[in-house]
């Protein structure tokens, strides 16, 4: 197999990763159980239960997304659901609803929706992928809330 020339970090010590493209267009519903990075355009249903989907720079998906994990490079319409996490990069654009167990929005990217998230369906992973973050007080003012009693 040619190794992938997209430039996005793939883990093919897991498996295959498949590859859709810039001038590849999809209508439809796509399923599968491999890692996928998407780099044109996609209309419909993604669902990759167990796997990565990554979205391209280049890539134009409105479609609803169903994976383990998804990293948007490019322009996402439609709602998406991990189990694991939702990162959004810097160049990346995401209208639509998201529930997921962790979330990353790079500065710079354009986020429309809402969020959720979805502790359970995080905890159905291993212990080992869970990182430990230590919460650091930034600033009491911010965590105050205002009530009108």
């Amino acid at each position: 197999m040619a190794p992938l020339d997209s430039g996005y970090p793939t883990n093919t010590s897991t498996g295959g990763t498949a590859r859709l493209g810039a001038s590849l267009h999809i209508k439809g519903e796509i399923t599968g159980n491999e890692d996928l990075v998407i780099d044109g355009s996609v209309e419909g249903l993604v669902q990759l239960e167990d796997r990565k989907l990554t979205v391209g720079a280049s890539a134009r998906v409105t479609a609803d997304i169903i994976s383990r994990e998804v990293v948007v490079y490019g322009n996402v319409k439609g709602n998406l659901r991990a189990r694991d996490r939702i990162e959004i990069k810097k160049d990346g654009s995401v209208v639509g609803d998201l529930t997921t167990a962790r979330i990353m929005i790079e500065d710079g990217a354009y986020f429309k929706g809402s969020i959720e998230i979805d502790k359970a369906a995080g905890e159905a992973g291993s212990d080992d992928e869970k990182a430990s973050y230590p919460r650091t007080a930034r600033s009491t003012a911010a965590t105050s809330s205002s009530s009108s009693d």
